[in-house]
This record gives C-alpha cells, sequence and structure tokens, in this order.
C-alpha cells in the first residue's frame, strides 16, 4: 500500500503557529459543538479559510452559524453534510467524540491531510512570547474533580489560572486570551488525547484506568487502543508523571513514554509514600516527593479532616492534584489552603438526607463501573442503586469485590440486566429488586422506595449507576436530580 503523500498545503499547516499568516489555508471543522465552534471562530481570526461539516442543527448552533457566517465561513448543517470531505483541505480538525472510522476521517488519512482535535489546535497555537505551561489530567474517573481541585490549589498560590479542556471553556479559547495566564489545569479524556500529537505538558497525571467508551473503541484490541490514549499525555512531559501506585497500568505508562530530559515519576498512594511519592501517614497527606529531605522524611499538607470527603477516591484525587501542583512549585501551605476551600460539584459523593439513621447518597456521576466501584468502597453496608446504559461495560469485577458491602440492589435502565447477571453469578444471597420500566409514575420514585424497603440502620443507600444516563435522562446530573427530588419526597422535609 502506496503512503499518502499531503499536498503542499497539508504540509505547510504543520508548520503554523500563532503569529504565522493562516491566509493560504483551507480549513474543515468536523462537528460544531462547543470545541468545534471555538476551533473554527479562532482559525477564521487567525485568517483561514474555515468550512464547518455538522449533520444535526439546533437553535444555539443555527445563531452561532449565522455569526461565523457573517465572518467568512462557510457552515453546511445538514443530514449528508459529513460524506464526504471537500476537495481543497489544508487540516481537519475534529470534534473529540468523532470515531476515527467516521467517512470524513478516513477520507483525510486516505489523502494524508493532517487530522488534529480541539486541544492539538490549541497547543499549537499558544502565544510563543507568553506560553502558559499546562498540567494535565487524564483517567477513567475522577478527571473533573482533580483538575477542578488542582485549579482551586493553583488559584489559591495566587496564579492566574482555569480548568479547561474537558471541562470549563474551551481550550482553544483560553489559549487565545489576549490576557495570558499563569499556568492551565487541563481536563483531557481518551477521545481529545487521541486526536493529539505534538502536546507536551509541564507535568501530568493518569489517575487510574478501567474499562469504559468500549463502544468508541471498537474490536478486540480496544482496551490496548483506550490504555494507549490514555498514555499519550506522558509522551515529551518536561518535570512529573504522576501515577496511581495502586494501578499498576498507569505505572506502566509511565515506564513507556519518551519524556524529556529531567522528568520524574511520581506516584501516589492511599498508603506510607516511598520516596519520590505522595501519600498518607495515618490521617496527613504528605508529600515526599517535592521536598529536598524526602529520603528521610515527608511535608505535611493537609488532613483527611480538611477535605470536602474522606472517600478513597476522592482522598487519590486530592494526591495527584497536589503533586502536579508541587510540580509546579507552589508551596505546602497554598496546597493546604486549596484543598481545605475546595468543594466538588453537585452529584459527587453528594448526601442528600439523612433519615432514621440511613444515609442517601448521589453520585450520579459514577457513570462506569470503575467509578462505581470507587463509591462502593467508600461505605461499609449500601443498598446499591445502579443501571442505565453500560456502553459495553463488565460489572464482574465490581460484584466480586464489594459483594460483601452489599444489603441489596435496586436495578434500573437499559441495561439492568448486564448488572444482574454479575450478581446472580457473585453474589446469589444478595437481594436485587430489579424495576423493568412498566412502572408508572418517576422510575426514580420506585427506585428510592424500593431502597428504603431493603435499608437498615446504618446503611448507605447509594446512588452509583456505573452506567450512563441517556437512556433515562438527558445527563447524569438530571439522573442525580431526580434521585435527590425523590429522596426528599421519601424522608420528608428537614432530612
Amino acid at each position: 500500500m502506496s503512503t499518502p503523500v499531503p499536498d503542499p498545503g497539508s504540509r505547510l499547516v504543520e508548520m503554523l503557529g500563532r503569529r504565522d499568516s493562516w491566509e493560504q489555508v483551507n480549513a474543515v471543522v468536523a462537528g460544531f459543538g462547543v470545541s468545534g465552534f471555538a476551533a473554527a471562530d479562532n482559525l477564521l481570526f487567525l485568517g483561514a479559510d474555515v468550512t464547518v461539516l455538522d449533520e444535526r442543527s439546533s437553535e444555539e448552533k443555527a445563531e452561532k452559524a449565522e455569526l461565523l457566517e457573517t465572518l467568512g465561513a462557510d457552515i453546511r448543517m445538514e443530514a449528508g453534510a459529513t460524506a464526504t470531505l471537500p476537495d481543497d483541505v489544508d487540516v481537519l480538525v475534529t470534534s473529540p467524540g468523532w470515531v476515527p472510522t467516521a467517512p470524513l476521517l478516513a477520507q483525510a488519512r486516505e489523502r494524508g491531510i493532517p487530522i488534529w482535535g480541539e486541544v492539538e489546535l490549541a497547543w499549537r497555537l499558544r502565544d510563543p512570547e507568553n506560553q502558559a505551561p499546562w498540567l494535565a489530567v487524564t483517567g477513567t474517573n475522577g478527571k473533573t474533580t482533580t483538575v477542578q481541585m488542582l485549579e482551586t490549589i493553583l488559584h489559591t498560590a495566587g496564579l492566574r489560572t482555569a480548568a479547561v479542556g474537558n471541562v470549563g471553556r474551551p481550550i482553544v479559547e483560553v489559549v487565545m486570551d489576549p490576557t495570558p495566564y499563569d499556568v492551565l489545569a487541563v481536563e483531557l479524556s481518551s477521545f481529545q488525547l487521541h486526536y493529539t500529537q505534538s502536546m507536551a505538558a509541564q507535568s501530568a497525571a493518569v489517575l487510574n484506568l478501567a474499562e469504559d467508551h468500549l463502544d468508541w473503541y471498537s474490536g478486540p484490541g480496544a482496551m490496548t487502543a483506550y490504555a494507549a490514549d490514555k498514555a499519550r499525555i506522558f509522551e515529551r512531559v518536561e518535570r512529573a508523571c504522576v501515577y496511581n501506585v495502586a494501578d499498576p497500568a498507569t505505572e506502566e505508562m509511565v515506564r513507556g513514554a519518551e519524556v524529556s530530559e529531567g522528568a520524574r515519576a511520581i506516584g501516589f498512594t492511599l498508603g506510607m509514600p516511598s520516596v519520590g511519592q505522595m501519600g498518607l501517614v495515618e490521617d496527613i497527606l504528605v508529600d515526599r516527593a517535592f521536598i529536598e529531605e524526602r529520603a528521610t522524611s515527608a511535608a505535611e499538607l493537609c488532613t483527611l479532616g480538611d477535605l470536602a470527603s474522606p472517600a478513597p477516591h476522592f482522598v487519590e484525587n486530592a494526591l495527584a492534584a497536589a503533586a502536579l501542583a508541587r510540580s509546579h512549585g507552589v508551596s505546602q501551605q497554598a496546597v493546604r489552603d486549596g484543598l481545605r476551600a475546595f468543594r466538588p460539584d453537585g452529584h459527587r459523593i453528594a448526601l442528600v438526607a439523612q433519615a432514621d439513621d440511613v444515609r442517601w447518597v448521589d453520585d450520579s456521576k459514577a457513570t462506569n463501573p470503575h467509578a462505581a466501584q470507587s463509591s462502593l468502597r467508600a461505605y461499609e453496608s449500601v443498598v446499591w442503586i445502579a443501571g442505565g446504559l453500560a456502553k459495553g461495560a463488565h460489572f464482574d469485577d465490581l460484584v466480586r469485590t464489594h459483594a460483601d458491602r452489599l444489603r441489596g440492589v435496586v436495578l434500573l435502565g437499559r441495561d439492568r440486566h448486564v448488572i444482574a447477571d454479575a450478581l446472580s453469578r457473585h453474589a446469589p444471597d444478595v437481594p436485587v429488586i430489579v424495576l423493568d420500566g412498566g412502572e408508572t409514575g418517576d422510575p426514580m420514585d420506585h427506585a428510592v422506595r424500593a431502597a428504603a424497603g431493603l435499608a437498615r440502620p446504618g446503611d448507605t443507600v447509594l446512588l452509583a449507576p456505573g452506567c450512563a444516563s441517556m437512556d433515562m435522562y438527558a445527563n447524569y446530573g438530571a439522573r442525580g436530580d431526580a434521585f435527590a427530588a425523590a429522596v426528599r419526597r421519601h424522608t420528608g422535609p428537614g432530612h
């Protein structure tokens, strides 16, 4: 098979940056969501000819399209718009949700046209005179919490920063801000990393690795491909590659990475840290990586009581955020004060009510089995509410690991039987109530009533679905809101 030869325009675009003229560049933007609009808008600002392709329109997209059309963009939003790549294209900027096998991307590869994600475009558009370093985070779970923790710590240290990437404002928009930032806290999904080739983070962390998005990474090598994309975050790292000591796959990613000379591997652990690690000494979070005396001592950062939650995965997120901040030179005091000030977004291990010595906890953000497993290990006796869209994931390991914590289980959603089957194999004695969708009224009301019937004093009723929400709700937030409302109806006011 012959290797595609890029045309001169495609070779030219690989060398362009923020200070260059893009007037000879024909750019196609695939997808007109938040990141697609930001990419198209800034490419127009740089002088490129921009064509936007999207199969779906909406009122919001139509308004944005009208704005960009007045600036000279060619916006095509109708059925079939993404079937064929235009003839004269120098670069294709894709939205992260697009699978690599999509016809538009396949045609670009065949023609040797560079394919960038918004993150790759943003990296290339950094101001050469004010290149704010990136502290990057990925992992199957905990990315947003960790990045927001990191943002809070950096703010506390007096730095101009923002949480960007897979959270907050589009990263292209932030990079092009005329007022420079000191440092950026960057959340990156595997999809975004797949389309990123040249990024060199100052420091980066992989929090964990578990099955997820196996509907996007199709085929027998899906998990390997997913892990390989996560590992891209460590490539060319300048200072610190932060990994989870309890998850050997993340350390293996560090071992396989081509990093800058002098970059260090920094582990985080819920146990006593070794030299070069962050960890716990009794109830104290400590740094044994970024202090001169690390061979013989550790520096106190904060206590478990300073954190919004003592849940193990929350503590791991705090240690990872602290490691990234410390690698950037942030003081122990700023780390402590930032972690004390941080409060997680809603639907992350949020206590909704406590009544009759039963706690009701909303962790609707637990949208895959690994996240649900993290939630379950935070409580001793649980009535577990789960189900939704499993996205090809399996629940055997989760049930096998936590069967002794389960007082009972309530299942709902499209793939409820996937979880029910795992329970029958590995926890056959645990009571399971399967809601088949035939009930009248709000399904979450039925789930809450069923859970209340299983719960005993001292138990936690935990919504940690282990699945995506879109079979029944607009998003995980709507699912969590429905749960909280149902709990309040059940427990009454004041709880």
